[in-house]
């Protein structure tokens, strides 16, 4: 399947209908119904959010009460719904202010735009299976007892799953993840409106807003964005701290290494595991280059569009480059184990949309580890012909659970040390 970019890209294009839609919205100002009236723009030091604004939906705190007490219905969020009202509230998903209504859902899955010509990877919207929910309602998105916001529904719909599916994932195979995700697990309706922010959910892992990212980095200077949903060990360490060194990445630059802490895929490593592994090294490499910061994010192994989703969210965060590594978001039948995507369709189709994201690409180097020379890429092995050595991920998991010892030169030892207490319990 290594045309999947190429296949996925020819939908993205505007149609002559959003180019009226986009002339009209100009002329009567509807286009600005996207960002919220109360958000503020970035520090002009630091890269513009996605659509010129970070949206900040968090309703003032005297006004919480009378919000909520407007709801006349509850949904309870799942795991995966909670983390799109937590990105929604604090702008990680600007310029929107709510879940989309079927006109944006169609033009998002048909052509990755909004009606407004805004690009988009994936559709963000909320499922129910509730009936008596209408247009017009205002209903409670509650999280484990939590009140996390108020939606105001201004669109209730059935969506073609198996169009959005083809069109998203480019499968409507239900050997693949995300396919399962849509048709299985999401309810019958898809709910659009604008979203009122109560509360953030309560995590054991923080998750800085997009604003407090950004008051972490440097000015004036390049920010580099690493994406990772897996514990990071040495070669994944090596491939973030020289990119830092590309072409294109000016001096002084630093990298926010910004894990994925939401659902993934069911043999993934736990979330919270995921963050101990993290903070652990963070202490143990302890190096000024490098930012931290957690993202309640729900993966969808959705290859090429995912990686323009990331894109998005990292560039609300501050980031000015995103480093895409080899199959990046990329998923495997879970049948025949066959990869969905090519190897480099999320690097391909990321890099042809990165001048309109204003982002730039840093592809991931292929990393190797010598014995003559330690890490070094891959052509360098080859050239010099060096003695690389390797370890699956199958024998490492074997490893850990056997007590057997990790090689330095492989994993970091505080990240192996949490790793053996999971194990363990």
């Amino acid at each position: 399947m290594a045309t999947m970019a190429q296949q996925i890209a020819t939908r993205v294009r505007a149609s002559p209908a959003q180019a009226r839609r986009q002339r009209s919205a100009r002329r009567t100002g509807k286009v600005a119904r996207n960002v919220r009236v109360m958000a503020s723009a970035a520090p002009s030091a630091l890269t513009a959010p996605h659509g010129g604004k970070l949206v900040d939906l968090m309703v003032e705190q005297d006004k919480k009460e009378a919000v909520r007490a407007s709801a006349t219905k509850t949904i309870q969020l799942s795991d995966r719904n909670a983390c799109d009202v937590e990105l929604l509230i604090v702008g990680g998903f600007s310029p929107l202010e709510g879940f989309l209504d079927e006109e944006d859902y169609k033009s998002v899955v048909e052509t990755m735009r909004l009606t407004d010509g805004t690009i988009l990877g994936l559709p963000v919207v909320l499922d129910t299976d509730d009936d008596s929910i209408q247009v017009g309602d205002k209903v409670l998105l509650s999280y484990e007892g939590q009140d996390l916001a108020v939606v105001t529904v201004d669109s209730k719909y059935k969506p073609n799953k198996p169009l959005e599916a083809l069109k998203c994932y480019g499968t409507s195979s239900l050997e693949h993840p995300g396919v399962q995700m849509i048709s299985m697990e999401r309810g019958k309706y898809y709910i659009g409106g604008k979203v009122e922010g109560l509360d953030l959910p309560k995590r054991i892992f923080p998750c800085a807003s997009p604003r407090e990212v950004r008051a972490m980095l440097p000015e004036g200077k390049d920010v580099v964005a690493f994406q990772c949903r897996n514990p990071i060990h040495r070669a994944h360490y090596e491939l973030f701290t020289r990119a830092l060194d590309a072409e294109n990445v000016g001096e002084g630059a630093v990298c926010l290494v910004h894990p994925t802490c939401g659902p993934t895929q069911d043999d993934d490593i736990p979330g919270i595991v995921r963050y101990h592994t993290y903070e652990v090294l963070k202490e143990e490499v302890n190096n000024p280059q490098v930012r931290w910061a957690y993202l309640p994010y729900s993966m969808h192994m959705a290859g090429p569009r995912e990686a323009i989703q990331h894109m998005i969210i990292r560039k609300n965060y501050g980031c000015t480059h995103f480093i895409i590594g080899r199959d990046m978001a990329g998923s495997k039948s879970c049948l025949s184990g066959e990869d969905f995507y090519g190897a480099y369709d999320a690097q391909d189709f990321a890099k042809e949309h990165a001048p309109e994201l204003g982002m730039q690409t840093v592809p991931s180097l292929n990393i190797a580890y010598t014995k003559e020379k330690g890490y070094v890429t891959a052509d360098v092995a080859k050239a010099e012909n060096l003695t690389t050595l390797s370890l699956s991920g199958t024998k490492f998991r074997k490893m850990l659970r056997s007590g057997e010892e990790i090689p330095d030169w492989f994993a970091f030892k505080s990240v192996v040390k949490v790793l053996r207490e999971e194990t363990a319990n």
